[in-house]
């Protein structure tokens, strides 16, 4: 049996502890194990529920297969019990890997456990994460990474993607797809995925002419859309357009038009029996090259090496 460690500062982020526990709860070769502070049996959450069943972290010893240290408000205040962080850098170094969910990276950055390696949390606390810990490689943009034998993820639901990884790393795709399933979630989405879908920054922005657009250009990914013509559509010139794009966007158009075409693509991997030249034609891309190129450029993998690992399959 592997023995998993789930842990946090009070109050914990209920799904940050929730998600986690459910997936490794569907396979049988996990072992799991709710920890809370010394002297506590409960885990106390953000939403007022205490997560009764735990035992006190003082009462954990031996080897951890994987340990999880879960975000919430308590990891977030800045204040660091050195007892609970001792226990922390102890029990991460009787543990085959640790992980942390959301904002969990705190604990990890406050226990000495980030130091000159690579995390990521909630896109909202990246830059707090990189300014209290300058020895930390914080990348903002991943849904979850991993450096070595440390895990960290982004916000709340990231952390179900995580546990899948995990799964997977140990026991194979089709059993983590088979969890997947059993969960009801519409796909197993990679690590380098973005943690901001621009499908749905249309609904960000306060310009109704740009949120229009955006409309016609997920209606019309195999159109020309060109700086020049989409600036034609809004009635100015293609510089003002790009300045009004990367004010709104917080990047280019031709920047956009990529992650559109790419979040539109993935969505057809994910959910269709479409060869990837096919994919290419409805996406706008023009060729399966040119789409492996703009995942690259978008996702630092190809097209293929996504279809490979993370394509939905069909029972």
């Amino acid at each position: 049996m592997r023995r998993v460690v789930i842990s946090g500062p009070p109050p914990v982020q209920i799904l940050d502890v929730t998600g986690p526990l459910e997936v490794f709860s569907n396979i049988p070769d996990y072992q799991i194990t709710l920890v809370a502070v010394e002297g506590s049996d409960q885990l106390q959450t953000n939403r007022g529920i205490h997560l009764a069943g735990a035992v006190p972290c003082t009462s954990i010893s031996g080897p951890i297969d994987t340990l999880i240290v879960a975000g919430g408000p308590g990891a977030e205040s800045g204040k660091y019990d050195d007892a609970y962080l001792r226990w922390i850098a102890d029990a991460a170094g009787r543990s085959r890997r640790i992980a942390s969910i959301c904002t969990g990276a705190f604990i990890l950055a406050a226990a000495g456990l980030l130091d000159g390696k690579r995390a990521v949390t909630h896109w909202n606390f990246c830059d707090r994460l990189a300014r209290e810990f300058p020895d930390v490689k914080v990348l903002p943009n991943p849904i979850f990474l991993r450096d070595g034998a440390i895990y960290t993820s982004a916000g709340i639901t990231a952390g179900i993607d995580l546990s899948l990884a995990l799964v997977e790393e140990d026991h194979g795709h089709q059993a983590a797809l088979a969890v997947a399933r059993q969960l009801v979630m519409f796909l197993v989405r990679p690590g380098g995925q973005a943690q901001y879908s621009h499908m749905l920054s249309r609904q960000a922005t306060t310009f109704e002419p740009l949120r229009e657009l955006q409309v016609y250009m997920l209606e019309n990914l195999r159109a020309d859309l060109s700086v020049e013509t989409l600036a034609e559509r809004l009635g100015m010139s293609p510089r003002h357009f790009s300045r009004v794009c990367l004010r709104e966007m917080k990047m280019n158009p031709g920047q956009f038009v990529d992650r559109l075409r790419v979040e539109a693509a993935q969505q057809m991997i994910d959910s269709s029996s479409l060869g990837l030249k096919e994919i290419a034609d409805a996406c706008g891309f023009g060729s399966a090259d040119s789409m492996r190129r703009t995942f690259q450029r978008v996702m630092g993998i190809t097209a293929g090496e996504y279809t490979q690992r993370f394509k939905r399959m069909h029972p």
